[in-house]
């Protein structure tokens, strides 16, 4: 069997969907209404289709979309987020997916992007086009009567109060609350009037029906929205009457400590509540070491979430700052020949060269990227044979250059 890789036209997009359900092991073809949903947010240039050349039926998808990530000192880097990724089974090591990763490499450096992002649904699979873990992400589940917390006593600090607000009041104060919580939050991604859409009903995906959610709000002392968050319970009771519920949250931003630590104690107030389900967050949340009783947040969940691929090194070294000075020559290897060279990295004054001058590390654009929003150990690397030290001291001090004082934290899916 072969397959072209092409882009699709718009009459191919029941065909993909149907490919891409069947990819995610979702029997629905697709309705007429998925596909005029799908159309709506589709860059048809950007989108691939692997078709089978005997039958014509797509058997692989691929699409990108433009995105903007936050780097540490909160530049917004331009990215190509790649998402819907699948290949079926019946067409598996045909060396489809190499194909249109390869193509959209090449469109996305052509385009200028400094790097480009996905969130991965196997370990194995995208080191070996160059993207590395860059964030990771926790869920915990709180024990809420464990916790030590009294809910008749005021928080201590603050000054700022807790608001329920509707879906429209979201609508009104969440984008703007995410700007600010992006521009500060390393990892996190710019987000679309549709996503504000999607989770406060306005919009409906067709083949997911919304479910309503709770909202609140963190107002300082002055009146600033400074926190929100989104939740849902479900409605488990004993036969003698005693509530079991557990609370799920879909999404809580903060940006400031006050606001993090007093939603998350209001949260664990909520009538009824025996559990919280905090959803996928930073790996150093504040939420377990506020407890009274830490051991009350019971982690559930450990695993990488953003991958990053640099595609121009210089741009993206030069976008983010770094915590101490010094100078590194790092040679990067890219067997696809887009981030390949030897790079000089002046961490003091942030700039980035090519140079001919000796190496001081030896690494692969995929480590690289593991690297670069400065989540990972450079010497943790280099003791798993991921990175090679010409220049003693060189891994030390690529340590303290790339990591951050908070972890970096991608708060979203795509």
């Amino acid at each position: 069997m072969s397959a072209d890789v092409r882009p699709i036209a718009e009459s191919d997009l029941p065909a993909w969907l149907r490919a891409q359900n069947t990819g995610f092991l979702n029997t629905e073809p697709g309705t007429a209404a998925d596909v005029a949903q799908l159309a709506e947010y589709t860059d048809l240039a950007r989108t691939l289709g692997g078709f089978d050349t005997d039958t014509g039926r797509c058997v692989a998808t691929f699409r990108s979309f433009p995105q903007e990530l936050t780097v540490p000192g909160g530049a917004f880097v331009p990215s190509s987020a790649v998402s819907n990724v699948t290949v079926l089974p019946t067409h598996r090591r045909q060396g489809l997916l190499t194909r249109m990763m390869a193509v959209e490499l090449a469109a996305a450096k052509a385009r200028g992007d400094v790097l480009s992002t996905l969130i991965a649904a196997e370990y194995p699979i995208y080191g070996r086009y160059g993207y590395g873990p860059a964030t990771s992400a926790s869920e915990w589940e709180i024990d809420v009567p464990r916790t030590g917390l009294d809910g008749r006593r005021p928080a201590p600090g603050g000054g700022g109060r807790i608001d329920l607000v509707d879906a429209a009041e979201v609508r009104e104060v969440g984008p703007a609350l995410h700007e600010r919580l992006r521009a500060a939050t390393p990892g996190a991604v710019g987000r679309e009037a549709r996503w504000w859409r999607l989770v406060t009903g306005v919009q409906e995906m067709s083949h997911r029906p919304y479910k309503p959610a709770f909202h609140a709000v963190y107002r300082t002392e002055g009146g600033e929205v400074a926190g929100l968050v989104s939740y849902t319970t479900d409605d488990h009771w004993t036969d003698a009457k005693v509530p079991l519920n557990t609370l799920r949250v879909k999404q809580l931003l903060a940006v400031t400590p006050d606001a993090e630590r007093e939603l998350w104690r209001f949260l664990c107030s909520v009538d009824w509540v025996l559990k919280v389900r905090t959803g996928l967050r930073a790996p150093d949340d504040l939420v377990a070491r506020l407890l009274p009783d830490a051991r009350a947040a019971r982690l559930v969940t450990s695993a990488d979430w953003l991958w990053v691929r640099l595609l121009d090194v210089v741009r993206a070294l030069r976008a983010r700052t770094y915590a101490v000075p010094g100078v590194l020559v790092l040679e990067v290897a890219d067997k696809a020949g887009l981030a390949d060279g030897r790079y000089r990295l002046d961490a003091g004054s942030g700039d980035c060269v090519r140079t001919d001058g000796p190496a001081d590390l030896r690494l692969d654009v995929s480590t690289l990227g593991a690297l670069y929003l400065g989540d990972e150990s450079a010497v943790r690397l280099g003791a798993l044979g991921e990175i090679t030290e010409e220049r003693g001291g060189a891994l030390a001090l690529a340590d303290a250059v790339f990591r951050t004082a908070r972890r970096p934290w991608c708060p979203d899916i795509f």
